[in-house]
């Protein structure tokens, strides 16, 4: 992870995860908007890779893919 990826104030992190967890999808992509401008694309990914997705429970992570393909999947089927 690069360094600025690595200092990062966790209260960005939390604000994302909160709107995930209350299933606010608007809410997110604001705040995903305004941490790639303030930070960039390389710094989100790293974040969102080795931070952000990490601390999903397997509801949350499943609801964030649904919410970003939604409109490409008619349906998403559960495998366990």
């Amino acid at each position: 992870m690069t360094p600025v990826a690595a200092q990062v104030s966790i209260t960005a992190i939390i604000a994302m995860l909160s709107a995930i967890a209350n299933r606010q999808w608007k809410e997110f992509k604001e705040l995903e908007a305004d941490f790639v401008s303030q930070y960039g694309v390389e710094v989100w990914q790293e974040v969102f890779n080795f931070r952000l997705k990490p601390a999903l429970n397997k509801d949350s992570d499943r609801w964030l893919l649904i919410q970003w393909c939604g409109e490409g999947i008619i349906s998403v089927k559960n495998v366990a």
